[in-house]
Order: structure tokens, then sequence, then C-alpha cells
């Protein structure tokens, strides 16, 4: 009798602590931080629940001056926003014509009727870039590999791309983002633990690789031997081998000329990953648009020797650009030495920013569902209709507001 009485006692405290466990996960908060050097206050700015913010400016400021190493053209391709409904579009019952992941009519809306293509392209080292297609996607989320690199996914809809790579190999982050957007999947291999889970995941007849009559193909301009694909290509590849290819449900964001209020004024975002790799997002108002500017160059002190050159699309010559960056706060999950698994499902916190200013935001992911945002009170945030890129850094990242911009510094756990 006695055992069954501690038996139960034990059992008892386990569903108590795991009842406020969950209850804790369910609504992320963060304490408040106040904006330092720069036009305007955020109040209660939800950051992480265990980042430390730091609100000093960095030693020894300087404003930091880009290396021009590219030469992309000065004209952009500015978003097609005229007659835009007063009240938006989403985050569900899109017309036919809207992509869903823009917000924006296409000039093609037999494009919309397919799976989205989800292509896997590399960032280091250097001698890759410009990359091919970039400007052409919807969606670009960036993230932490290894060893102080990072590499993109990127999601093609709504424009198709005659080139897009150098394409290189898979994480675990991938299988989430491949997951909520139910996309063909093209990628350059993986490590063993990461290339089992994607065989083993309900998409695995969607991945494309290399070889046989698949359509990544070798391009060797200058001896470089990269991997590279033609989006309409992938696409008819996958219908060929009689895969389901049709539109699919990618409800979840909202589109609206009028950004969401509470916004404070931001030119310039530094997302920092290593010192090998880090960036800029400065804002253009000529164009609404942030331009990115890249590492051109290993910073070995800490911040201050960072150079930057701007960030071009090797297939258009346009600068990379888009018209609305998102930080998001996610738990990067230790896998074995080296190897992280991003946990990207659930709720988080984060920030976004459009028309030259910053906004507090919440992200919400559940299974295979796209990435969504709220503000603070639970509404939907506003996207500004056009690309966005996403910016993924760790729960313990810290940030510093000052007169030169915002600076993300990405830390893990």
């Amino acid at each position: 009798m006695l055992k069954r009485h501690v038996h139960f006692f034990a059992l008892l405290v386990l569903l108590l602590s795991a009842c406020q466990l969950l209850s804790q996960a369910a609504t992320p908060t963060a304490p408040p931080v106040v904006a330092t050097g720069v036009a305007g206050t955020l109040t209660a700015l939800p950051l992480v629940p265990t980042g430390v913010v730091q609100t000093q400016s960095p030693a020894s400021p300087s404003t930091p001056q880009a290396t021009q190493t590219t030469a992309p053209t000065a004209t952009y391709t500015l978003s097609p926003t005229p007659n835009y409904p007063a009240q938006g579009y989403g985050p569900t019952n899109f017309p036919a014509n809207i992509d869903p992941l823009t917000g924006l009519a296409v000039a093609n809306p037999a494009l919309l009727a397919r799976r989205p293509l989800a292509i896997k392209v590399s960032n280091l080292p250097r001698s890759n870039r410009p990359q091919w297609g970039l400007s052409l996607a919807d969606l670009v989320f960036e993230y932490y590999t290894e060893e102080g690199t990072t590499r993109f996914i990127g999601i093609w809809l709504g424009n198709d791309a005659s080139r897009v790579g150098p394409i290189r190999s898979a994480r675990f982050f991938d299988i989430y983002v491949v997951r909520g957007y139910k996309a063909v999947f093209a990628f350059g291999y993986a490590y063993v633990a990461e290339m089992d889970r994607l065989l083993a995941s309900e998409f695995a007849n969607r991945l494309v690789l290399e070889g046989g009559s698949t359509p990544l193909t070798r391009y060797d301009p200058s001896g470089s031997n990269d991997l590279v694909v033609n989006t309409a290509d992938l696409s008819a590849y996958i219908t060929r081998k009689g895969i389901s290819n049709g539109a699919q449900n990618l409800n979840g964001m909202f589109f609206n000329l009028t950004p969401s209020s509470g916004g404070v004024a931001v030119d310039h975002v530094f997302v920092r990953y290593s010192g090998a790799i880090y960036n800029r997002w400065d804002y253009d108002p000529s164009s609404g648009r942030y331009l990115r500017f890249s590492d051109a160059a290993d910073d070995t002190t800490v911040g201050q020797s960072e150079q930057y050159a701007q960030l071009a699309d090797r297939l258009t010559n346009q600068p990379i650009a888009c018209d609305n960056l998102v930080v998001l706060y996610i738990n990067h999950q230790l896998y074995s030495p080296g190897i992280y698994d991003i946990l990207f499902t659930g709720r988080g916190v984060g920030y976004a920013f459009r028309d030259g200013q910053a906004h507090a935001i919440r992200w919400q992911r559940n299974g295979p569902d796209v990435v969504s945002l709220t503000n603070p009170d639970g509404t939907p945030y506003a996207f500004k209709p056009g690309t966005t890129w996403f910016e993924v850094v760790g729960i313990s990242s810290t940030l510093q507001q000052t007169a030169q911009g915002w600076r993300f510094t990405h830390k893990m756990p």
C-alpha cells in the first residue's frame, strides 16, 4: 500500500511539473527593453526569455563602410501594388492570382498552381558569391550551420529562376521549412543523421539530388563546378515522377500597405553570426527595400574590423534586397558535436522590419504550417507586400540598439 502511494505521489509531481512547463512555453515572455540612441522608444519589446540585453554602444563606434566588390545595377524591381485593397490580403482566402508568400499579384497565375520549390544555397566560401537566383525567391531563410558558417534555404513560387545556386547540402533546419511550405527540396546531400531523417520524412519522394535524370546540373564558368538548377525544370521533374504537384495550403501571412502600429525608426540592421559571417541590411528609402551587405573579410577583432560588400544576384545583376526583414529567435539544440537541430516549431519572439521601422513580433509554426507573425497583442502582423528574408538566431542572442543601428549577435545556449 505504501509503495502505491509513493508511486502515485511521484506521478502527480511529474504531471504538475509538465503542466507548468507547458504553461510557460505557451506564451513567450521577455523583459522590457528600451532603445538607446535611436529615434523613438520601444516599450516592453519582447526579446528572449533568457537573452541578455545590451544597450550600450560598442567600443570605439564608427560608421560602417561598405566595400564594393560586386557591381549590381542601380535599378530596382519595385513591388507592383497599385489598387491594393485597404483590407490587405491574408492570412487566409488568398485570391487565385495572389501569391500567399508575397501578397502580390503574379504575372503568371499558373505558377501558384504548383508546389513551392525549396533550394539550399551556399554562403561560404566567399568565392561562391554572388549566388544565382536569390533575388527571385519569395522567401529566404539564413541560419547557422556549423563552425561559424551560415547557409540559405530559399522558397520560389511566384517567380521562376533559370539558375539557382550554388546548391549545398541539407541540415536539420531545412526539414521544418520543407514541411511547413509543402515544398519540393533540391539539395546536395547531407550528413548521415540528417539524411536519415530526410529519407524517413513524409516528403521523402519530393527530395531531389544530383544524378540520374534529375534537373540538378553542374555549371563551371570559372572552374568552380557549381551545382545549380532551373526552377521550372525542377517543378516539371516532380510532375514527371507522378508526385502531387498542385497548389498547397500556404495560409498564414497577412499583407497590407499600412504597417502595424508601434514601430520605431531603424535604418540599419546588423546580424553577426561569427567573425566569418556577418551582414548588414540598409533601408533604402528610394525603393522602400532593405539592401544586403555581406562580410568581405574575416573579422578577428570582435566587431571592430568588419568589412562589407553589397551582395548582388549573379543571375539578374540586381542587388539582393527585400521588402521585409525578420529576425527570429529560435532554440538551437545541440544534436552532436558541431551539429545543431534548430527547433523551428511552436512559438517564439523576434523583430520585423519594414519601411524603415522596427516592430516587436511573435512567431508561430505548428506542424505543417508556414511561419506566421503576430503583434504583441495577438493581432496579425502586417507584412509589406513583397519578399521577405528571415535571419534565424539563437534564443540567447544579444541585441545592441545604438545610433548606428540595431546589432543582433547570434548566440546559442
